[in-house]
């Protein structure tokens, strides 16, 4: 009997220790939200540099787990995110939340009061939630499956930006791509075309070229800012997309997670046609693109 009460004391007491000293969050906050995992990934980075941050937020190895630092007052807290697709749709996202000044404390005070520090660490993370709904409202992804990438020959020049400038690089260059093109009596060949040629998936740091498909002849315009080269058709993971283009890179995520769940090899640099010219205005959930990720074949 006595080994018995000992044996529960003692496990209480290390479990005691385990939650004071070494539990690596002061406090957690779960919710499920109606979106891929990349979208809350990029939503989270968008937020991120409209709080009080020492600095921005940082991903770990993948876009799963990202760790922010946020400064309330005289006190720092550490919000680490770890994000689990549940089905296509659906993610499950845990924030445990530290205040690394006064851990020790508020793991005491937890357990028995609502204490002010779980108020502000469940309104932060309300105020994200609002922020992805809002966010994921105002585009639609649509996995179309396996299906073939464009073959065109292509007129363009490589850009180096980030994701979020993606799209702004593409309203920057088009103008001038076309100018020289009409001026030349080229002829076009299709909507404008993106082909990513590399993507850091931690730094969301990107390199591709756009420009348009044309028709090629004996005479296209040299030395003036364009580069050609013909587009080969491949077999490919194709989505259509839906929305402002500046978060069209939502669909590759679609396409990742797509794959990934059903054992298909694909390449992580997209290829993206737009239909609609962000020039023009319009209601953006009415812009359309597809979205193609190249299937890796076994010959590769």
């Amino acid at each position: 009997m006595k080994k018995g009460f000992f044996g529960i004391f003692l496990l209480l007491v290390l479990l005691a220790l385990w939650y004071l000293f070494i539990k690596p969050s002061d406090y957690t906050v779960r919710f499920e939200a109606k979106t891929f995992p990349g979208a809350i990934n990029q939503t989270l980075k968008l937020w991120d540099r409209t709080l009080d941050t020492v600095e921005p937020i940082a991903q770990e190895n993948d876009l799963f787990h990202l760790t922010q630092n946020i400064r309330f007052g005289d006190s720092i807290h550490q919000y680490r995110w770890i994000i689990k697709p549940l089905t296509d749709s659906t993610s499950k996202v845990t924030v445990n939340i530290k205040d690394k000044e006064h851990s020790f404390w508020n793991k005491l005070k937890v357990p028995f009061s609502d204490t002010n520090f779980e108020k502000r660490s469940r309104k932060t993370v309300f105020d994200f939630m609002e922020n992805l709904q809002d966010h994921v409202d105002k585009f639609k992804v649509t996995i179309i499956g396996e299906a073939v990438t464009p073959g065109k020959y292509f007129a363009y020049v490589p850009v180096k930006v980030t994701q979020f400038q993606k799209a702004g690089g593409m309203m920057k260059y088009l103008p001038s791509i076309n100018s020289v093109l009409l001026k030349n009596k080229v002829s076009l060949n299709g909507p404008p075309i993106i082909e990513i040629t590399q993507w850091n998936q931690i730094n969301d740091s990107l390199y591709y070229n756009f420009g348009q498909p044309i028709f090629a002849n004996d005479s296209l315009p040299q030395n003036q800012g364009l580069e050609y080269k013909q587009l080969k058709k491949r077999p490919a993971l194709k989505a259509i997309y839906n929305g402002n283009y500046i978060t069209s890179d939502r669909a590759w995520y679609a396409l990742l997670d797509y794959a990934d769940k059903n054992g298909i090899a694909v390449e992580k640099n997209a290829l993206e046609v737009f239909f609609n010219n962000p020039n023009m205005g319009g209601n953006d959930i009415e812009w359309k693109a597809e979205i193609y990720l190249p299937i890796i074949e076994d010959n590769e």
